[in-house]
């Protein structure tokens, strides 16, 4: 059966750098045979995360009409694999992104009538970072990745590679001599095949990483 790999931009433009790398994601996941879907974050979440102990209502929801839950169960939770796509803003992800994070504990809070199954919906999953940026230094792309790496510990997910990508006007980051776009779709294409590791002082492991 074919994977699915959710790739989730949290830019607003559709035409911008982050879009393009993304885009990078989708082309090379197609390639290996992956059922890939592309949203952008502003086209269905409108609110920022309420106050569940005032706001929950009887059914366990909260009434904000935005495509929030839509897209959390029928694209977030049954996909195998997300790429977290997103501009660098103020050092860290762009608050579409991450309002989209603090969205998903309306559903695995215990307050939610069925929060054990949005749980298990959220682990395991192969997660990839995609980050452009104006600047070029390596500490640009720190906190972002700190928190998605967090992240993925949290869900018992693998976290398997971020990509970054260097420009400022639209379409500059094809000319990044680093070749990020490139670099994305091989993320797209090595979701579910790249080794993964994260060791622990007791963990029982070979002597050699590869073979």
């Amino acid at each position: 059966m074919k994977k699915r790999l959710l790739v989730l931009v949290g830019s607003p433009r559709r035409d911008g750098n982050t879009a393009i790398l993304a885009e990078g994601v989708k082309r090379g996941a197609e390639q290996e045979g992956t059922e890939v879907s592309l949203l952008f974050v502003d086209d269905f979440l409108k609110f920022f995360l309420g106050d569940l102990r005032i706001e929950r209502q009887e059914d366990g929801e909260l009434g904000q009409e935005d495509g929030f839950r839509e897209v959390f169960f029928e694209e977030f939770l049954p996909a195998e694999g997300v790429v977290f796509c997103s501009p660098i803003y103020w050092y860290g992800m762009s608050g579409q992104l991450k309002t989209f994070f603090d969205r998903t504990f309306t559903y695995y809070a215990a307050s939610y009538p069925e929060s054990e199954k949005v749980i298990d919906g959220m682990k395991g999953k192969r997660v990839g970072l995609v980050l452009a940026s104006e600047e070029s230094y390596p500490g640009v792309a720190l906190a972002p990745t700190h928190q998605i790496q967090e992240y993925s510990r949290y869900t018992h997910s693998e976290f398997v590679g971020v990509v970054h990508g260097v420009g400022n006007s639209r379409g500059d980051v094809l000319k990044d001599p680093g070749n990020p776009v490139e670099k994305a779709e091989r993320l797209g294409r090595e979701i579910f095949e790249r080794g993964f590791s994260d060791y622990r002082i007791d963990t029982e492991r070979a002597g050699k990483v590869w073979g």
